[in-house]
């Protein structure tokens, strides 16, 4: 691994440089690199406050499959389903109030300051800055059977077998699907731009919600009103 730029945000890596061998997946917060290794360890480096420092966690870093971000945090996912997370707590990096829930975690997702992680039996643990995502009580009854999950800048959108959506967050950024709610059904596919979502029906109907100039619908598309296009007949 080489590194350059700002040194107090990354750029510098030679304190670890010695360790990054073997490295299979890199990761970046916004002033903070994580590195896992091919044997599942994690090397990290930067902004301590954002995520450069993992010592508070370390010994619990082995057999790490998957890193996710936030913009000051992130959460790795072992190969045995448990998740650790560290960096600003108020981004993320706090995960201790649900710590004993993530277990059995198959996916993590995350918002600019916020994580999700589905778990095996369908169910959706949230945690960090609140406005942005990581608080899902409002939806917690409807966030069951969930196959995917999608996040845009401040908000997160849950795909569920049954080809439903269930969002939370941001509602200007995605997080309210309220408008579009009835034309949420047999849902295939999601995709977030930084403030707004995209969703993808069976017969090729896309829906989208969230921040106009973001895609949340037509650029001369009044307030109120949805992106609603029909791709199967082009």
């Amino acid at each position: 691994v080489k590194c350059w730029g700002d040194p107090a945000a990354g750029g510098d890596a030679r304190c670890v440089q010695e360790q990054l061998r073997n490295v299979q997946q890199i990761q970046a917060t916004s002033a903070a690199f994580a590195a896992i290794r091919h044997d599942g360890s994690v090397i990290t480096w930067g902004d301590e406050r954002r995520g450069g420092d993992c010592s508070s966690v370390q010994e619990h870093l082995h057999d790490v499959q998957q890193i996710q971000c936030t913009s000051g945090a992130f959460a790795a996912l072992r190969g045995d389903g448990r998740v650790y997370t560290w960096g600003d707590g108020a981004r993320g990096g706090d995960c201790s109030s649900v710590q004993q829930q993530l277990r059995d975690v198959q996916q993590i997702q995350s918002s600019l300051s916020a994580f999700a992680a589905v778990r095996r039996d369908g169910s959706v643990i949230t945690w960090g800055d609140a406005v942005r995502g990581g608080d899902s009580s409002q939806v917690q009854s409807d966030l069951r059977d969930v196959q995917q999950i999608q996040a845009s800048g401040a908000a997160f959108a849950a795909l569920r077998g049954d080809g439903k959506v269930v969002t939370w967050g941001d509602s200007a950024r995605g997080g309210d699907s309220s408008l579009v709610r009835g034309q949420l059904v047999k849902v295939q596919q999601i995709q977030a731009s930084t403030s707004a979502f995209a969703a993808l029906r069976a017969d090729g109907v896309i829906i989208a919600w969230g921040a106009p100039d973001c895609g949340g619908h037509f650029r001369n598309a009044g307030p109120s009103d949805t992106f609603v296009s029909d791709f199967s007949r082009v």
